[in-house]
């Protein structure tokens, strides 16, 4: 599959596994929910991957270990923001991370010009009023610069770790990470069979799917191409919180909806069907 369909792909389901989560947050706590989520793809992706663990380097493991704590605080962070402020504004401000990361790694004015675009719509996004609170928004903020740490050390460990290897490692080092927070916060949640068996849901459609596309695109396409695809992300957000969640879009909303939608387009029409390899 095309990287660019693996990107697409990816964003669909996790943001559509996050408008079903946060409609669980009166039955189960964040914290415990999101380690749900951790321990679904670490189980499955153990499975599925069998990492070979022998013959490391001290370089492989410290880029696998910094991958495991971004995808842990990046998961943890943007479940706090969700509990406190709307859906997609807490998107719109976690895409702060990869928008940086986009921008920093441009080196033509036409992905410059989608970058623009797709911040353009990331402001009209935010600019509805809303109820929001200052953990909220800092949550989010968190969320937007593990996001960002996420993406350059996914690349980074796909290029160390064969196949799906590092993801399976790194989602093991997040579910322990969360592991204590998660005993504390489960509330009976894990002796409950219908909520395990939709944490696991949200495990397979917030992690597993998306992070094995990412990690495969990331291989194949530059990390700044890779942030100005994910400007769908709050486009998305904002649709699956219409469907799942019933949060309607204002005018303003879809403004924004198509700035960000142009801007990936614009940056996949523009991309080259396959990057060079980046150096190590």
């Amino acid at each position: 599959m095309p990287a660019v369909w693996l990107v697409l792909g990816g964003i669909v389901s996790v943001q559509f596994g996050a408008a079903i989560a946060k409609g669980l947050f009166d039955e189960i706590h964040p914290t415990a929910l999101v380690w749900l989520r951790l321990v679904t793809s670490a189980v499955a992706l153990l499975v599925i991957a069998r990492p070979r663990l022998t013959g490391r380097s001290g370089r492989d493991w410290a880029t696998v270990v910094g991958f495991g704590l971004s995808l842990g605080v990046m998961n943890w962070s943007i479940y706090q923001a969700f509990a406190r402020i709307p859906l997609g504004i807490a998107v719109t401000l976690e895409f702060i991370g990869p928008l940086t990361v986009a921008l920093s790694g441009s080196r033509r004015w036409r992905d410059l010009t989608w970058v623009l675009l797709a911040g353009a719509g990331v402001v009209l996004l935010g600019a509805e009023p809303a109820h929001l609170t200052v953990a909220g928004v800092l949550f989010a903020l968190l969320a937007g610069a593990s996001w960002g740490a996420y993406i350059l050390l996914s690349a980074g460990t796909g290029r160390r770790w064969p196949g799906l290897d590092g993801l399976a490692v790194a989602s093991v080092i997040a579910t322990l990470l969360l592991t204590p927070a998660a005993i504390v916060r489960n509330d009976g949640a894990f002796t409950d069979p219908r909520l395990l068996g939709l944490g696991a849901a949200v495990g397979l459609l917030s992690s597993v799917i998306p992070y094995s596309f990412e990690i495969t695109a990331l291989r194949r396409i530059r990390p700044s191409l890779f942030g100005i695809l994910m400007s769908l992300e709050p486009a998305v957000a904002a649709l699956a919180a219409l469907l799942v969640l019933h949060e309607f879009l204002t005018g303003t909303q879809w403004i924004a909806v198509c700035c960000v939608v142009a801007a990936s387009v614009g940056a996949t029409r523009a991309s080259p069907p396959r990057a060079e390899p980046m150096p190590d």
